[in-house]
């Protein structure tokens, strides 16, 4: 007699941060089709120099690119774990919301603007960190509602 492997459920972290590495890797692969990409032939690695523009608007490089995608194979390594899943949101979110500072800081053209960013990837930079974040938590209250993540003891620290 052969035994059926029960599927395990994903918790609510692991769904966001599948969804959320997901969507990184369609954004990191989106970055090198021309046409999706304008000015692809100006696609530098790095640098403000790179012309190129995710969907006419946001500013790519092949090194912006590749940030993507290792985001979004991290977030998928991720849902393995709900503990590795929330890491990914809450610290994700963090690393975002200091690139949303570092566009705020360095200007366009600056060489310090190395990977390359603009306006409308300040305002995406802290939509998406405060987002990441946002998942994190909520999806970490729902687990507690359901009794799926205990609460810390805090009396016995």
């Amino acid at each position: 007699m052969t035994r059926t492997p029960t599927p395990t459920r994903r918790h609510p972290p692991q769904v966001a941060a599948l969804a959320v590495g997901a969507i990184f890797l369609l954004v990191g692969v989106l970055g090198f089709i021309p046409g999706i990409t304008t000015g692809y032939a100006e696609l530098k690695f790095a640098g403000h120099h790179s012309e190129a523009r995710l969907f006419g608007v946001f500013a790519v490089s092949i090194l912006h690119n590749l940030v993507h995608l290792l985001f979004g194979v991290v977030g998928v390594l991720a849902t393995r774990k709900p503990a590795a899943s929330r890491a990914f949101l809450m610290i994700g979110g963090g690393v975002y919301l200091l690139l949303w500072l570092l566009g705020l800081v360095i200007p366009e053209d600056s060489p310090g603007n190395f990977i390359p960013l603009n306006g409308a990837d300040d305002w995406l930079h802290l939509a998406l960190g405060l987002g990441m974040i946002a998942l994190g938590l909520v999806t970490t209250a729902l687990e507690r509602k359901h009794g799926d993540y205990p609460e810390p003891d805090l009396q016995h620290q």
